[in-house]
């Protein structure tokens, strides 16, 4: 399957082609591919528009609400996003405030009786999938979203956690009342792949294509990304709704990650806790939200006059193999996800211009991540170098659905955000320009996002400007 999406290996066809022809192409044998993908060392990217995957709507939910261009506004400006918690008793934690969503409403985008059922990591997932899909031109009972064949259409939301406040809640009831008076909706709000389901089922979408759920803990949104570019470069959708959702900042998510000893404890002044790269940072910030986007084949995309937003040229993903939470200390994992992904894209290093990292604030991860950056970005001047993090906290399996919106963004705007609460920076990063505090004007090329989990799950993702 990996050969498929090798760069070099492009095969195309006129829109005529008869359907024999098509379904040719869209099966070359393993040995015409190999050739093709050896018998050229220079990155080459796809051009058959069947397999080019390009993102034609974004929809999200976040600490800076539920538009797109105003939570890049935000970003812009440097503002955090974080607080102390309200939504709960904190004060016997340790640490007491996250990048807490306030104020949240799903009104006109999911049922009154649904909504106050369900967990709020699986609401997040279908309001951002609702938005995702106005903005790519799909608007419930529109005329372009009765022509969509949706069988063809699909959807994979991830999560890290799942609707962990539902879970919470049962066990709650379990041992103050017994197990009679547990939920009978606590299991199916409760599993990951309830979001994906939800979004599929809802009456306003319906798709029937491929329904699946990826949690590999933070890196899920971008596993999301590369296997909804795999279902539509194969030659199985045109069109699928891809992304993640969270939200832990609950008792039991907040303790588990406490235990951990992965959080900040910088109660005095919450807004400049979460500080990636910083001499003096002491751990992540919890955050929470959901990153949806709407991915399909350029064929597709063009058939139906959507808007294109820009072009997702390819991904990697990989696993470390070292650790429950800590990366490999050299970065090697992380560098090799990283070619990969750029070999996947048909990208040479030095294309690179921007890239939205990882960056959580933690000690370990954030050196290791700089140091497989330097293992593959040879010269770093033209580079810029971000994390969205520091101002909205670390959204787990919700993390690169956001950033990957951030991402694309950065391409349509012009304008890189800053990485906020940087006063004491490490002195790894020199080479680097990492926007400090203050936002920079950046044509962006090509653009990468950076996502990686407990258990060594690495991911990667190339996004650039839509050239036709």
């Amino acid at each position: 399957m990996q050969n498929l999406l090798q760069p070099g290996a492009a095969v195309t066809a006129s829109s005529s082609s008869s359907s024999s022809s098509r379904a040719q192409l869209r099966r070359p044998s393993r040995v015409s591919v190999r050739a093709s993908a050896s018998s050229s060392s220079a990155p080459r990217r796809e051009t058959d528009p069947r397999k080019r995957v390009v993102i034609t709507g974004m929809g999200l939910v976040s600490v800076f609400g539920n538009d797109v261009d105003a939570y890049y506004a935000r970003l812009l400006a440097g503002e955090s996003g974080v607080g102390a918690i309200d939504r709960f008793d904190a004060s016997g934690f340790p640490t007491r405030f996250a990048a807490q969503i306030r104020g949240f409403s799903s009104e006109g985008y999911v049922d009154g009786k649904l909504d106050r059922r369900l967990d709020d990591c699986h609401r997040y997932a279908l309001v951002a999938a609702k938005k995702a899909l106005e903005s790519a031109g799909l608007a419930p009972d529109s005329n372009a979203m009765d022509k969509i064949d949706k069988e063809r259409a699909g959807v994979i939301v991830g999560s890290g956690m799942g609707g962990i406040r539902a879970f919470s809640d049962g066990v709650e009831n379990l041992v103050t009342k017994g197990c009679r008076k547990i939920s009978p909706f606590c299991i199916p709000h409760a599993i990951t792949n309830t979001g994906s389901a939800m979004v599929a089922m809802d009456s306003a979408v319906g798709f029937r294509g491929p329904n699946y759920s990826i949690s590999t803990a933070c890196a899920s949104s971008n596993h999301c990304f590369h296997n909804a570019a795999d279902q539509i470069r194969l030659g199985r959708v045109d069109v699928m709704v891809a992304g993640g959702a969270e939200a832990a900042i609950v008792p039991i998510g907040l303790g588990g990650f406490v235990a951990c000893r992965a959080l900040s404890q910088r109660n005095d002044d919450p807004g400049t806790a979460s500080r990636p790269w910083d001499r003096d940072r002491d751990g992540f910030v919890m955050g929470e939200g959901a990153g949806i986007l709407v991915m399909e084949s350029l064929e597709h995309a063009m058939k139906r006059d959507a808007p294109i937003i820009a072009e997702y040229l390819g991904g990697a993903v990989n696993s470390d193999a070292h650790h429950m939470t800590d990366p490999r200390p050299d970065g090697s994992g992380v560098s090799t996800c990283i070619k990969r992904s750029l070999e996947e894209a048909g990208v040479a290093p030095e294309e690179v211009n921007y890239i939205n990292a990882h960056a959580t604030s933690t000690l370990a991860g954030d050196l290791a991540e700089v140091k497989a950056l330097k293992q593959v970005f040879r010269d770093t001047s033209q580079i810029k170098l971000n994390s969205t993090k520091s101002m909205i906290g670390h959204c787990l399996g919700a993390a690169g659905g956001l950033e990957a919106i951030a991402t694309i963004k950065a391409i349509t705007t012009g304008w890189v955000h800053p990485t906020i609460n940087q006063f004491n920076p490490e002195p790894a990063l020199d080479q680097f320009n990492t926007v400090r505090n203050v936002k920079q004007q950046h044509e962006v090329h090509v653009g990468i996002s950076n996502s990686f989990g407990f258990g060594g799950h690495n991911s990667v993702v190339v996004f650039a400007p839509f050239k036709p």
